[in-house]
């Protein structure tokens, strides 16, 4: 009320603000309660990618892989390349970034998602979890190429 008195605004003014923010603010918590529902193990974004670096990263491929049509599409992306080269961070950047856009997301480490759905076999309630697994937008499996045991080596 103190805004709409003292910017002067018509009422039709007001009420366009006020839906403005409410829907801002709607957006604003489907966005963050869909990046804890990814179980990212980190924060990242596309455009804190660094180019820079010689890891032959095609910096208008990942803008383009940045609007998400692979996931609309759909198409399957893989990101491979050494150790250290930033492939993890490249995944949960644009896993964030389908957040933004209103998709469900999931990032689980491949040998980790494993076991839970061996668990959850051996509680019953695996149909539960391809469920879920299957109402999401985009599957970020990380360490895809890494066995349990070769970790430990």
């Amino acid at each position: 009320m103190e805004t709409f008195k003292s910017e002067g605004m018509t009422t039709d003014q007001f009420v366009a603000w006020l839906v403005e923010n409410e829907w801002d603010d709607r957006t604003n918590r489907l966005i963050q309660r869909l990046q804890k529902q990814a179980s990212f193990r980190y924060r990242a974004s596309v455009e804190e990618i660094d180019y820079s670096l010689d890891r032959g990263l095609d910096r208008n491929l990942l803008m383009r892989l940045s609007e998400m049509t692979f996931v609309t599409e759909p198409r399957d992306i893989f990101i491979t390349g050494s150790a250290g080269t930033g492939k993890s961070y490249i995944a949960t950047a644009l896993g964030y970034r389908a957040c933004q856009k209103g998709m469900r997301v999931l990032y689980a480490s491949t040998a980790r998602l494993m076991g839970q759905l061996k668990a959850a076999k051996a509680k019953g309630t695996i149909l539960t979890e391809l469920k879920r697994i299957e109402r999401t937008d985009l599957l970020i499996l990380d360490d895809f190429g890494i066995h349990p045991f070769d970790a430990a080596a």
